[in-house]
C-alpha cells in the first residue's frame, strides 16, 4: 500500500511541475511576443537627429529669432558631450567615432574652439565656446582614449584644452567663453562648469598642470552656501560667489556632483529634495532661495536624471530607484515617440539625454 500510495504521490507531483511549467512557458510567450517599447536611445537616433547627424535641441523645428538662443532643430556641443557619456557606458566604441566625427567635422573650428551651437544644416552663428561643454567633452574624449587607444582622441583633446588655456583665462580662471569674433571674455565663473573629475584627468596627462587645477577647486572645496542652496557664478574680477534668488535645481545638482568628487557631498541638498519628494510626490524645476518654496510648476526628466545620477555617486540605491519611477512617469510608453520624453508634441533633448544617461548608469 505504501509502495502504490508512493507511486501516486510521485505521479501527482509529476503532473503538478508540468502543468506549472506549461504555464510558464505559455505566459513567457505572450510576453516575448509582445512588441518592446523603443529606448530612449532609439528615439533619439529616430527623430533627433538631423539630416547631418547632429542632434536636434528640440523634436519640433522652430526658426532661431536670436543667435544667443537656442530654437527648433539647432545642435549644441553640450548634446554632443553627452551623448558622448552615453557612448562610454555602452563601451560602443563604433559609435563613439561616429560623435566623434561629427564633433571634428561641425563643431571644432580652425582655431580648436568648440562652437556651442549649430544650424540645423551644420553651419553656425557663433563665434565662442561653452566652457562646460568643452570639459565634458575633453573628459569623454580622455576617457575613450584611455579605453580604445585612439590617438586622436588625445590630440583633439589637447587643441581644445590648448585654446581654453591660451584665450579663455580672466584674472587667472577659466570663465564661461571667449569671443573670437570680438576678442572679448566673460568675467564669470559659472560653478556648474568646475568639472573636478575632468580637471584632474587633464593634470593626469599632461593638458593641466597642477597649480591651474587646484586654484579651479579650490572654488569648490571654499564654496559657501545660504544654509541649504549653492551660488551658481564665481566672479573673476572680485573675487564673488553670487546667488540666484530663484534657483535652478539642475543647477544645484550638477554643482552637487562635482563636490561628491571632492568627497564633499551635498548632504543638506539631498536632505531637502528627499523631503520635498516625500511632501510632494515630486521635484519641481525651480525654488525660491528665500522661503525654499517651489517657483514653477514644471517637472523636469533632467532634474530627476541628475538627481539619479547623485544618489549613485552617494551609493543611495534605494533613493535612485524612487527618482527612476517618477522620472519614466514621463516618458512616452507607446506612438511614434515611444522612448522620448515628450511632452505636447515636443521635446528638449537634454531632458532626454540626462534621462538616458541616468537609466544607463543605473543598469550598470
Amino acid at each position: 500500500m505504501r509502495t502504490l500510495s508512493s507511486r501516486r504521490a510521485r505521479v501527482m507531483i509529476s503532473i503538478l511541475i508540468i502543468a506549472v511549467l506549461g504555464v510558464a512557458i505559455f505566459f513567457t510567450a505572450r510576453y516575448m511576443m509582445r512588441p518592446a517599447i523603443p529606448s530612449t536611445a532609439q528615439f533619439m537616433d529616430n527623430y533627433m537627429r538631423n539630416a547631418n547627424g547632429t542632434i536636434a535641441s528640440y523634436l519640433q523645428a522652430e526658426p532661431s529669432t536670436d543667435p544667443n538662443i537656442v530654437a527648433g532643430r539647432e545642435a549644441l556641443s553640450e548634446s554632443v558631450g553627452i551623448w558622448m557619456q552615453y557612448n562610454l557606458l555602452q563601451d560602443d566604441s563604433t559609435s563613439f567615432h561616429e560623435t566623434y566625427e561629427l564633433l571634428t567635422t561641425y563643431f571644432l573650428s580652425p582655431q580648436h574652439y568648440i562652437r556651442w551651437k549649430l544650424e540645423e544644416d551644420g553651419t553656425s552663428r557663433v563665434s565662442t565656446y561653452a566652457l562646460g561643454d568643452d570639459l565634458r567633452i575633453v573628459g569623454a574624449l580622455l576617457d575613450a582614449y584611455d579605453r580604445w587607444q585612439q590617438p586622436e582622441y588625445l590630440n583633439t583633446a589637447k587643441q581644445i584644452t590648448d585654446t581654453l588655456w591660451q584665450h579663455g583665462l580672466n584674472n587667472g580662471y577659466l570663465v564661461d567663453y571667449y569671443d573670437f569674433q570680438h576678442r572679448t571674455s566673460a568675467d564669470q565663473l559659472s560653478l556648474t562648469y568646475i568639472d573636478t573629475a575632468v580637471l584632474e584627468q587633464m593634470q593626469k596627462v599632461g593638458l593641466a598642470d597642477a597649480a591651474q587645477v587646484d586654484k579651479h577647486l579650490q572654488l569648490l572645496r571654499q564654496i559657501p552656501n545660504d544654509g541649504l542652496f549653492y551660488p551658481r557664478l564665481y566672479q573673476v574680477s572680485d573675487g564673488t560667489y553670487m546667488y540666484d534668488k530663484e534657483v535652478n535645481l539642475i543647477d544645484q545638482l550638477i554643482i552637487g556632483l562635482h563636490l561628491t568628487e571632492l568627497k564633499q557631498p551635498p548632504q543638506k541638498l539631498v536632505d531637502f529634495m528627499k523631503q520635498q519628494f516625500q511632501q510632494d510626490g515630486k521635484l519641481y524645476g525651480r525654488y525660491h532661495a528665500a522661503d525654499h518654496t517651489r517657483a514653477v510648476d514644471y517637472e523636469s526628466p533632467a532634474v530627476y536624471g541628475l538627481a539619479i545620477l547623485l544618489a549613485l555617486q552617494m551609493n543611495d540605491r534605494e533613493w535612485a530607484d524612487q527618482l527612476y519611477t517618477r522620472m519614466t512617469a514621463f516618458r512616452t510608453a507607446d506612438g511614434p515617440y515611444a522612448g522620448g520624453y515628450v511632452s505636447d508634441g515636443n521635446t528638449h533633448a537634454f531632458d532626454d539625454l540626462q534621462a538616458l544617461l541616468a537609466e544607463t548608469s543605473l543598469q550598470h
